[in-house]
């Protein structure tokens, strides 16, 4: 059993959901970033969501794309993220690490070579956000013999016969997005983001991660009610772009615990299915 399917079977044993913070790698530098990370399973977090830095993030808005920024300024690199990983699991070698980005690094890379490195690095699954399930084989082929989940996107305009197509093949979890448009700039519906998982729920088995437009513990929690996880990135990239870096593992940590308690706690009397 993989990691990130182990975490959902403990979670779902405890009845309740998982918190997954997102950073940027190298944000706002490596040292400092590289210690975020590694005090994150400390603060609660169940699985994390580490950005691969990129000059182009489409899908992210403004507090994601400057966490990238500045990753980028600091000299991060793939090989300097994928360091940050394998250093990370010396320390760690239960919470599952999910990296998130976007096709033309991996491109360059060339999609066996990157996913034999990432696993190598000791990283369990992959959020591509401009591949296509239509599009990915390429990355799913190689994925699927290293052992690392390829974890597809669902939208609020993912209509039935999409869905079909985004489940088939797809595995650890489904990344539901709440919002139509970029990360952190709006906030999600609560009964919309309900009746969406409901209907994905008839198509899949698989756990289903809610993102984007989650800022407070008030939400997140909200959302833990009825998700099997909820991840929280601007939020988290903001206070790190708000703070010096000698304070911002600090104030990450504080976020990230009163996030993780939200989150425990909204579905701590859940009775295990």
């Amino acid at each position: 059993m993989s990691r990130i399917a182990q975490r959902f079977a403990e979670l779902k044993a405890k009845g309740r959901a998982a918190f997954v913070p997102f950073i940027t790698a190298g944000d706002p530098d490596l040292e400092t970033s590289r210690a975020i990370l590694n005090a994150l399973p400390g603060a609660g977090a169940d699985l994390i969501e580490l950005g691969m830095p990129f000059s182009d993030p489409m899908a992210d808005g403004p507090a994601v794309q400057a966490s990238s920024q500045r990753a980028l300024k600091a000299g991060a690199t793939m090989a300097r993220t994928l360091e940050m990983v394998r250093d990370f699991r010396i320390r760690d070698s239960k919470t599952p690490i999910v990296l998130m980005g976007y096709y033309n690094p991996v491109h360059a890379i060339g999609a066996d070579k990157f996913v034999k490195e990432v696993a190598a690095a000791g990283a369990d699954g992959l959020i591509i956000v401009d591949l296509p399930p239509e599009e990915d084989a390429v990355l799913q082929t190689p994925a699927k013999a290293a052992g690392i989940d390829v974890i597809r996107l669902v939208t609020p305009t993912t209509h039935e016969a999409r869905l079909a197509k985004v489940v088939n093949g797809a595995s650890g979890f489904l990344y539901y997005v709440s919002i139509a448009g970029v990360t952190g700039t709006k906030s999600f519906a609560e009964a919309d983001v309900k009746a969406a998982l409901a209907r994905i729920r008839k198509a899949t088995a698989l756990p289903i991660a809610v993102g984007f437009g989650i800022r407070t513990p008030a939400q997140a929690g909200a959302i833990a009610g009825f998700a099997d996880a909820a991840v929280v990135g601007s939020a988290i990239v903001s206070v790190i772009g708000d703070h010096p870096a000698a304070s911002a593992v600090t104030k990450v940590t504080e976020l990230c615990r009163a996030l993780a308690d939200s989150i425990h706690a909204a579905t701590s009397d859940k009775v295990p299915a």
